[in-house]
């Protein structure tokens, strides 16, 4: 994948698990398209069955493990990972036809995936969302109330190796403010297609009228 005139950008979104990345990123979209951005989510493969309330297609397309692997064997992924014992990986043909179509696509992976992102889209924005504190992370892991002390230990021994990774990223944003933090990534994105590069396809028009 390159950069072309009129093509999306590819966006990684990065968070230790409790940062906040899900809503925030729910959030952005929902903003951008109201300001007229084409943008997409990309929805990722996985062999984790399904949490109450998720829909196959909609929030993953849940796949098992031996699919998953065929996947990896015939080079369908753009990127793939590990993450606490289950498979996630990004379709590489769904996410080409968006970014063609001139529509951003945001991923929401971890810092593996980004890496490998980086290695074959040169023009990729990476973004990290970081927690106010680690006790605020702790605080809102424990407010899922969904799992025990074991699991949250865990997790937030994982967060501190995920946020080791922040210098490999473009953008860091702090979740300490839901609002503030929305609008910070929101920025990203707009500054983002304000780019000589990214706006001459649409403003070619103009130009050729205002230069004679």
């Amino acid at each position: 994948m390159s950069s072309e005139p009129g093509r999306g950008t590819l966006y990684v979104i990065s968070a230790p698990s409790g940062a906040g990345k899900t809503s925030l990123t729910h959030a952005l979209i929902a903003r951008l398209v109201k300001h007229g951005v084409p943008v997409a989510f990309s929805v990722s493969y996985t062999t984790r069955a399904p949490r109450p309330g998720e829909k196959d297609g909609v929030d993953y397309h849940f796949v098992d493990p031996a699919r998953f692997e065929n996947m990896i064997e015939q080079g369908e992924f753009l990127e793939h990972a590990s993450v606490f014992g289950q498979q996630y990986g990004t379709g590489s043909e769904a996410t080409e036809a968006l970014l063609a179509a001139g529509r951003d696509v945001i991923l929401d992976i971890d810092w593996q995936g980004a890496r490998q992102v980086r290695e074959r889209v040169a023009d990729a924005a990476s973004i990290f969302i970081l927690p106010p504190s680690r006790e605020e992370l702790e605080r809102r892991l424990r407010l899922r109330a969904k799992d025990d002390e074991a699991v949250i230990a865990a997790r937030l021994r994982k967060a501190a190796d995920e946020m080791a990774h922040y210098a490999e990223y473009d953008y860091l944003v702090v979740n300490d403010e839901f609002e503030r933090a929305t609008a910070a990534l929101e920025s990203v994105f707009i500054a983002r297609r304000l780019r000589r590069e990214a706006q001459l396809p649409r403003l070619r028009g103009i130009l050729r009228q205002l230069l004679g």
